[in-house]
């Protein structure tokens, strides 16, 4: 029953305009705003941190862009992927990938969360003459969990688990010529096998997944960021990519860092399209604990 309902509500926003479910999304947003007084304090700390505008405005504008985030789940789950892709008006750095295309190269492709990242990544997916594997951390209610499955495993589209053997799928994916999408912002679980190190992130320690800079290390590799920018008022999105920056050699932190520094660049670029209202820099439990100044 549950199933059925979150199925139908998801089919229903999917069908929705786009520039409707922003329209949405604002209200929403502007509502949480006021309703979500730890959220708000989190966001404001997190843009203090990063160095950019910690007014009210720009708080309220980080909540409308995540609200417009969470709306847009249902169109990347079951929208049909051709009619995703003409949601996208702009699209600045394909000659990457083909490039790695005409090499022969598998893509590892790096996204913070930032933008519409799973609509970028449903239309990266629909363009490439492969498949393109997503690792996935399930949510805790199985309808949900089902619903999701459902959207994201179709067309060309795959998953893999946040474990041990979800990274040896990805790995063999990469070796094969194909695709992954990696986020890593992301903080690892250690109880679920996730590595991390303590790295600076917007100068503070954040405990940071070292898999993206192990799987760039993959002979074959190409390794490019990506984000995929909303624009206003509903209009679409453009997608941006550009290869990583600065050089991995590695060294587990040392390729963390330089991770985190790319990211930084990204999202002085969107911020207010990132999601700051998301905890980076906890302590996750099993994980040693940060260094002290």
């Amino acid at each position: 029953m549950t199933h059925s309902l979150l199925t139908f509500l998801f089919r229903l926003t999917a069908a929705l305009p786009l520039p409707l479910l922003h329209r949405l999304g604002n209200l929403l947003g502007g509502l949480a705003y006021y309703l979500l007084p730890a959220d708000r304090r989190r966001v404001r700390a997190n843009l203090t941190q990063a160095g950019l505008p910690n007014h009210a405005a720009a708080v309220k504008t980080v909540f409308r862009e995540t609200a417009k985030g969470g709306l847009e789940l249902p169109v990347a789950f079951f929208r049909r992927p051709e009619e995703i892709e003409t949601l996208f008006r702009h699209v600045h750095g394909w000659e990457y990938v083909e490039a790695a295309l005409a090499a022969g190269n598998g893509l590892l492709f790096i996204t913070p969360h930032l933008g519409s990242y799973d609509l970028a990544g449903r239309y990266i997916s629909q363009r490439l003459p492969f498949p393109l594997t997503a690792m996935y951390k399930p949510p805790k209610i199985k309808a949900f969990d089902q619903v999701m499955q459902a959207g994201r495993v179709r067309g060309k589209g795959k998953t893999a688990p946040t474990s041990i053997q979800g990274v040896k799928q990805i790995i063999k994916a990469l070796r094969s010529g194909e695709a992954t999408i990696v986020l890593p912002d992301h903080v690892p679980d250690p109880a679920e096998g996730g590595d991390g190190v303590w790295v600076d992130f917007f100068g503070k320690p954040a405990y940071t997944m070292t898999l993206a800079g192990k799987l760039a290390q993959v002979k074959g590799v190409s390794t490019l960021f990506f984000a995929g920018e909303r624009l206003p008022n509903g209009r679409g999105f453009a997608l941006h990519i550009r290869p990583i920056e600065g050089e991995l050699n590695g060294d587990k932190a040392h390729d963390a860092r330089t991770v985190n520094q790319n990211v930084e660049r990204w999202i002085r670029r969107f911020s207010l399209q990132y999601l700051f209202m998301y905890n980076r820099y906890k302590q996750p439990a099993g994980a040693p604990s940060a260094p002290q100044d």
